[in-house]
């Protein structure tokens, strides 16, 4: 009886580094991906940028519709207009005086 020590097959090798080398590739899909982790970050970052944005806009928004309704035809602020027309054209009363 002979004691021969075998050596395990090419084939093994190759499956296993086969095997690592997609476990691999995908673990760095999962992390680094279009899909990945690190992209789902960067979205949530954006999304909470443009919550904020969107925020900040609707209050503009208010404000101008306000500003609309406050110079319509149906309800006319009369403190407004007077604002808007020293603003806008220039005009003064004539009991005012100017300094410049």
């Amino acid at each position: 009886m002979t004691n021969q020590k075998s050596r395990p097959a090419f084939g093994v090798f190759a499956f296993f580094a086969f095997a690592f080398a997609l476990s691999s590739y995908f673990t760095f899909a999962a992390v680094q991906g279009d899909y990945g982790l690190f992209r789902r970050v960067e979205i949530e970052a954006e999304k909470a940028a443009l919550e904020t944005e969107l925020a900040t806009l609707q209050i503009e928004v208010d404000r101008m519709e306000n500003l609309t309704q406050r110079l319509s035809d149906s309800y006319l602020d009369l403190d407004l207009l007077d604002e808007q027309a020293r603003d806008v054209l220039g005009l003064i009363r004539s009991d005012e005086m100017v300094i410049r």
